[in-house]
């Protein structure tokens, strides 16, 4: 009889009969598939997060793939210009090269003309002198009558000399 009395007894005697009111009410059940649909959300989260990963490593792996072709075709127009612009190098020196020699033969060519004309107007100008100098004399000999032997040598080979 003390059991009667006692606190605890009927505590735990309450709290038996109120689980077995929540057995029977079905509580244990809704518990349950509540905790199996928070497991479900859990799992469908999960089954998100590694589809959206894999979908993100597909998109890093055509990332990179993208990068690495970039990075190629970069590599290749590079080396094509480099070897555009020592090709044009190569033609600019030829052409420079080329005009360079044009130019020296047509200064040579003027050269030439230069000597050739300034030997004409040396010769004319002797020309001219000896000329000049064979009018003097024959004035001379007009007026004087009298003949230089010296000069008459002078005006045989001046006259040899011009032809």
């Amino acid at each position: 009889m003390e059991l009667l009395l006692d606190s605890h007894f009927w505590v735990a005697l309450a709290f038996i009969v109120f689980v077995g009111v929540l057995v029977l009410a079905g509580v244990h059940k809704l518990v349950w598939k509540a905790l199996g649909d928070a497991g479900d959300k859990v799992q469908a989260q999960l089954d998100e997060a590694n589809a959206l990963r894999s979908e993100a490593q597909a998109l890093l792996a055509q990332v990179t793939a993208q990068k690495e072709a970039a990075d190629k075709l970069a590599a290749e127009i590079l080396a094509n210009a480099k070897e555009e612009a020592g090709r044009l190098q190569s033609e600019a020196q030829a052409k420079l090269a080329e005009q360079l020699e044009r130019r020296g033969q047509m200064a040579e060519r003027k050269i030439a003309q230069a000597e050739a004309q300034a030997e004409a107007e040396v010769r004319a100008a002797a020309a001219e002198l000896a000329a000049q100098m064979a009018e003097q004399v024959l004035v001379s000999r007009l007026a004087g009558s009298k003949t230089d032997p010296l000069i008459d040598k002078a005006i045989g080979q001046l006259a040899g000399k011009l032809q």
